[in-house]
């Protein structure tokens, strides 16, 4: 019961000595219910998102104004994946001690500036310090964002921290080409909107209830440290590689997607560049709603055979000697059948965890999944620029990208199938063992007597 609840009662037992003027009562903040509480926190979520993937479509641009190579688009992709993973090293657990609401205003100020810095920007220096204060901002959100989420409703709070993610990623890409392409101030508009809805949000997070409580080692926890707990393990160790690999291929759609689309369509058009991503993450979210009530283990093998088909199209759209409306088709429907693929993949990584930590280990654990997550985003990103420009170029790189996410998955789909052969050998062998040790029945012994 709130406090503002039971004042009254408390008042009437007290009598006329237990009542205050008017002037000198206390005054009570009213928190947001539950439901508008997981709300606010998944929209906070999607912004972040959408904000990382919204300078997509500009690529291009920035390089018409600035000169860059292709290597400098991935770098400025890369570095806040970078950023994103020294942040969930140092700051993931902060908010199992400080409590959420005070990171995620924190996290939400540095996003603001972040905007202001886009808006601007006049080179590559200010491009990659807008990047670093998002990865920053939003390595320190995203543990407290769905640990945030799990505190209120375990149910909705799982289910959230998969779809969440891929609206914002795809909301961010679509919109920022649809601004950038037909609306003024192609470079600013959209971060000026950004701007907006985070000074929101801000002020919404100030009326969140807290959902943890501060505790002890606040200092300690910013050392970075890979903590596990025990009970968690197994799962994580299943689940990692195939976070790991549907990650990489996104870093394929956001980094090289939109001169893909662009060198296949044969158009300039910012829109075309922000499509890929929009595309991949859209499906996505599908998969998330589709499959929420599937059995994890049934979703992850589902979303490792879904990705390796849609890759396998998306390779063959771009093979030697393409080009035209029909490999676009091809593309962009490979491009859904991998966004399945992740949608499932991510899903099934989350929920085999989750529920194996306690409450106060959520943000560490869950900050520990994003750091395997951009791992995967960044660093393969980061190798295909060089080898766009210093190995066989574009459409080579991206088939040999797109090769290796193919490799990563199955190994991960193959690591599965062996645990689970493993779990159930193990099961048997218990069962076996229970029955060994279970006592005859008196007519059982009587039986075995008259024998012997």
């Amino acid at each position: 019961m709130s406090p503002t609840a039971s004042a009254p009662r408390t008042a009437s037992r007290s009598g006329s000595a237990g009542r205050r003027p008017a002037h000198t009562a206390p005054r009570h903040r009213r928190a947001l219910g539950p439901l508008a509480s997981i709300g606010l926190l998944a929209s906070i979520v999607v912004s972040l998102l959408a904000a990382s993937s919204a300078p997509t479509p500009l690529y291009a641009i920035y390089q018409q104004h600035w000169g860059f190579s292709p290597i400098t688009v991935t770098v400025v992709f890369g570095v806040y994946a970078v950023a994103v993973l020294v942040s969930l090293l140092v700051l993931g657990r902060i908010s199992d001690h400080l409590g959420r609401r005070p990171v995620l205003l924190a996290a939400l100020s540095a996003q603001a500036v972040a905007m202001v810095v886009f808006v601007t920007a006049d080179g590559v220096d200010a491009l990659l310090a807008a990047r670093v204060l998002q990865g920053v901002s939003t390595g320190a959100a995203v543990g407290a964002l769905g640990a945030g989420m799990l505190d209120i409703d375990p149910r909705r709070g799982g289910f959230l921290n998969s779809f969440a993610p891929a609206i914002g990623t795809a909301t961010g890409a679509l919109a920022s080409g649809l601004i950038v392409q037909y609306l003024p101030e192609p470079t600013h508009l959209v971060y000026v909107a950004l701007l907006g809805v985070f000074v929101f949000q801000g002020l919404a997070v100030l009326a969140l209830r807290e959902t943890a409580g501060r505790r002890p080692g606040a200092l300690a926890s910013l050392t970075p440290e890979i903590r596990l707990p025990r009970s968690a393990r197994a799962s994580v160790a299943i689940a990692a590689p195939v976070l790991f690999a549907v990650w990489a291929l996104t870093g394929l759609y956001g980094a090289l997607g939109p001169a893909l689309v662009r060198t296949l369509v044969h158009s300039t058009s910012v829109v075309w560049g922000g499509l890929p991503l929009f595309v991949l993450a859209a499906s996505a979210a599908v998969a998330v709603v589709a499959l929420r009530g599937t059995a994890t283990r049934t979703v992850m093998l589902l979303g490792s055979g879904t990705l390796v088909v849609g890759v396998v199209i998306t390779l063959l759209s771009i093979g030697p000697g393409t080009g035209g409306a029909l490999s676009a088709t091809g593309f962009f429907v490979g491009g859904a059948l991998s966004g399945f693929g992740f949608g499932s993949g991510f899903q099934g990584g989350i929920r085999m965890v989750v529920p194996q930590v306690r409450a106060s280990e959520r943000a560490g654990v869950l900050s520990l999944l994003y750091v395997v997550c951009y791992l995967g985003l960044g660093v393969p990103a980061v190798i295909a620029g060089v080898l766009v420009v210093h190995g066989g170029g574009l459409l080579d790189t991206a088939r040999e990208y797109g090769v290796a996410v193919i490799g990563l998955t199955l190994a991960a789909a193959t690591g599965l199938l062996v645990s689970d052969r493993r779990t159930q050998r193990a099961a048997a062998h218990a069962t076996a063992a229970a029955h060994a040790t279970v006592s005859p029945t008196p007519c059982e012994a009587a039986t075995a007597e008259t024998r012997g």
